[in-house]
């Protein structure tokens, strides 16, 4: 018997680099039993601002969070896998589209859960926003070979 989703063909796999992988535990709940939005929303901060400090080599500052769309439930015992895509760099900010896709945990099916963009400034020491520095070729090389499907 074969497993079968809802999921649409736009939907069959997920866009970006795989950044962070964790568990949902009990006390990552809510009220109603489900895992907290917030608790979904910090995860894929932490994955984005990973992408973010790596790109621009160096401390970045979540400013803005854009569309962010919780589009089903995760719960307790669900794999969390979050993957991560740079759409935009400007002189001193990154816009980063993160997915957030769950897994039950006794099956393979994966489903797209959550996904938003996350903007971050580059900072100085002193807080104030830096140029982000360009891609050297080892870097470009790397980025080239993590584009999304």
């Amino acid at each position: 018997m074969s497993e079968t989703t809802s999921q649409t063909p736009c939907e069959e796999f997920p866009q970006g680099i795989p950044t962070i992988r964790v568990v949902a535990m009990p006390t990552d709940t809510n009220p109603g039993g489900d895992i907290f939005g917030g608790w979904l929303v910090s995860q894929m901060d932490l994955a984005a601002g990973t992408v973010a400090a790596s790109r621009a080599n160096g401390r970045c500052a979540t400013v803005a969070i854009n569309n962010l769309t919780f589009l089903k439930p995760v719960v307790v015992g669900d794999e969390v896998s979050i993957y991560t895509n740079i759409t935009h760099t400007g002189r001193t900010s990154l816009k980063i589209h993160v997915q957030t896709w769950r897994r039950a945990r006794d099956t393979h099916v994966t489903s797209k859960v959550t996904e938003g963009e996350f903007v971050f400034v580059a900072l100085t020491d002193k807080h104030q926003p830096r140029p982000i520095p360009p891609l050297s070729t080892k870097e470009e090389l790397h980025d080239s070979c993590n584009t999304t499907i």
